[in-house]
């Protein structure tokens, strides 16, 4: 963290501080800072003071109103990479994605040996072990600990009854016409800004194309683990 000014410096620190002087006169929740007190205030209240200049939305906070102008106006990625062309809106991502070059795999389970680089991946895959199966069936109310098996089970048992929606770009095949929308906007969306592979020269204007480009990469890794032993005067390679 940054700051011009003293003030806005010393209202940062304390987000560190263990102490949280600050309570909510109604839950009686306790928070480090004021701005932070008062953001939980008007959930309580229902408002949201933030307004975007250049549509209708508004926010609860300073922090989501600025974030929905990244990514919806000004599309600016102020964080960025130093090891390859990376650039995020948030920090946040920028930090787990810093991890794919690292290797770093900080959630780990405290149960077996899974670590992950996201939390909520590990989120995920605790649930295998807590024995929780928070996704049910809508048709027969069967309920399973992950979504996407949800998602096979629907397809499989139910396939008269699940009303899908076919991506017209690729075989992506989705239940609801919202989940479909959003699978169009992260996916299938032009971006003006070239994504640059993180292995290789290669740039793509869609997320889904960048993504496919990418499993040859992992593909080609997964072969030259598989087939260690190489020839030095051809490109015969074998296992053994």
């Amino acid at each position: 963290f940054i700051s011009l000014s003293v003030s806005s410096l010393n209202q940062h620190m304390e987000t560190h501080s263990d102490k949280k002087p600050h309570v909510c006169h109604l839950c009686h929740k306790a928070f480090s800072t004021a701005t932070l007190l008062d953001n939980h205030l008007n959930v309580h209240a229902g408002t949201r003071p933030h307004k975007c200049s250049d549509c209708d939305k508004a926010y609860v906070t300073s922090s989501e109103l600025l974030r929905h102008r990244r990514y919806k106006h000004t599309l600016e990625k102020p964080f960025k990479c130093s090891l390859c062309e990376y650039a995020s809106v948030e920090a946040s991502k920028l930090k787990r994605h810093i991890r794919s070059h690292t290797g770093e795999r900080p959630y780990a389970c405290d149960l077996c040996s899974y670590a992950s680089a996201d939390a909520g991946k590990l989120k995920r895959h605790k649930i295998t072990h807590s024995g929780e199966k928070p996704y049910e069936c809508c048709v027969c109310q069967a309920r399973f600990t992950q979504h996407y098996t949800m998602k096979v089970h629907m397809l499989q048992k139910h396939e008269e009854n699940a009303p899908r929606y076919q991506c017209p770009h690729c075989t992506t095949s989705l239940r609801r016409k919202s989940d479909l929308r959003v699978h169009l906007q992260k996916l299938h969306s032009y971006v003006a800004v070239a994504m640059k592979c993180s292995y290789c020269e290669a740039a793509f204007h869609e997320r889904s194309a960048l993504i496919q480009h990418k499993k040859t990469h992992r593909s080609e890794k997964r072969y030259r683990s598989e087939k260690r032993f190489r020839c030095d005067q051809c490109s015969y390679a074998c296992k053994e």
